[in-house]
């Protein structure tokens, strides 16, 4: 019973910390890396879809990224996308290849940067604080109805604070990587 409920909280939090590096790929460094496109889509024929879906993106170069639109009628509608996302990006065509070059980051985005990696990662952490006390109040459930004594809820909580401090540390972590990839030049 408790076991379970562990295991819940430890891919619900996995989960959380995933989501973190996905947030991040979003925010751009000096570098082209093609996850900075993931959140992007298209209106392809009215339907809006994901950019992977209508072209290749691939990296040029450390501070280029180039896009192959399948069909030459898209290419308009992907600048379009891309002028629109607020990563700041201009992107210039050639025929069907869009090449987009990476802007020089300033020390003023860089920060700016930062305090959004900053937020994303509070959030990751308010996320597996809010885990930490659902499982809880499921443990003080279980002990209410008798079917667990209170050492073993006593134990269920010391084990479920370590899992948690374990995620937040792993959070930390990412955070600390994601500033020192945005302050290298």
């Amino acid at each position: 019973m408790i076991n379970d409920l562990k295991k819940d909280a430890e891919t619900r939090m996995a989960k959380s910390v995933d989501a973190l590096g996905h947030a991040f790929n979003k925010i751009r460094t000096g570098r082209a890396h093609p996850s900075l496109l993931d959140g992007l889509t298209v209106s392809y024929y009215g339907v809006e879809t994901p950019l992977g879906q209508v072209g290749n993106v691939t990296v040029l170069d450390a501070r280029t990224l180039s896009i192959g639109v399948w069909e030459k009628n898209l290419v308009p509608e992907v600048e379009k996308a891309i002028l629109k996302s607020d990563l700041g990006l201009n992107p210039s065509t050639t025929g069907e290849l869009i090449r987009i070059p990476m802007p020089q980051l300033t020390e003023e985005t860089r920060k700016g940067f930062i305090k959004k990696a900053r937020a994303e990662a509070e959030t990751s952490r308010v996320s597996i604080r809010n885990i930490r006390r659902d499982v809880l109040s499921d443990v003080k459930e279980l002990q209410k109805e008798k079917e667990i004594t209170e050492d073993d809820e006593r134990r269920a909580q010391d084990e479920i604070q370590k899992i948690t401090d374990k995620y937040i540390q792993q959070v930390d972590q990412a955070l600390a990587a994601k500033e020192v990839d945005l302050m290298e030049i």
